[in-house]
């Protein structure tokens, strides 16, 4: 497929809203099937705006926010190096590795990232206190998502 081909089919895929692309082609020695997911970043950061979640246990509910507004991510905000489900405990009904408040240091742990069955932590970058948790367990995150604001 040429590069103009798929220049087009990209344009045709923005004005349709489409974000997946299921091709197959039929070989002499079998079929070969391609599965394309696009994504952009814009639309999801702007249609899903970050709660603040509390990561007790016992209380998974949102923290109750003063207005209906989006509240901004902090600029400061641990991002997510991939595109994956977002993990606040390394396994089902285990304690979470952070809780609002919670000291942590460089280096600890904060979030597990799946991404293509493979489980990549995301790292304290310094010493602080966690001041917000932006992402909710098991939720799915883009590349640069805001996911924990260390302060």
């Amino acid at each position: 497929m040429s590069a103009k081909t798929i220049e087009k089919m990209s344009k045709m895929m923005d004005k349709m809203g489409l974000t997946e692309l299921k091709t197959e082609s039929s070989f002499l020695f079998g079929v070969f099937r391609k599965e394309i997911h696009l994504s952009k970043q814009q639309n999801i950061i702007a249609a899903a705006a970050p709660q603040q979640f509390t990561a007790n246990a016992a209380s998974a509910a949102p923290l109750a926010a003063t207005n209906d507004a989006p509240v901004a991510p902090a600029a400061n905000a641990l991002r997510s190096p991939m595109v994956g489900v977002a993990y606040l405990s390394p396994e089902p009904g285990a304690l979470p590795f952070i809780e609002i408040g919670k000291k942590v240091k460089a280096g600890d742990t904060l979030v597990l990232i799946e991404a293509m069955k493979t489980f990549n932590p995301v790292k304290a970058d310094k010493d602080g206190t966690i001041k917000e948790i932006l992402i909710k367990d098991g939720q799915a995150v883009e590349f640069d998502t805001p996911l924990v604001v260390v302060g």
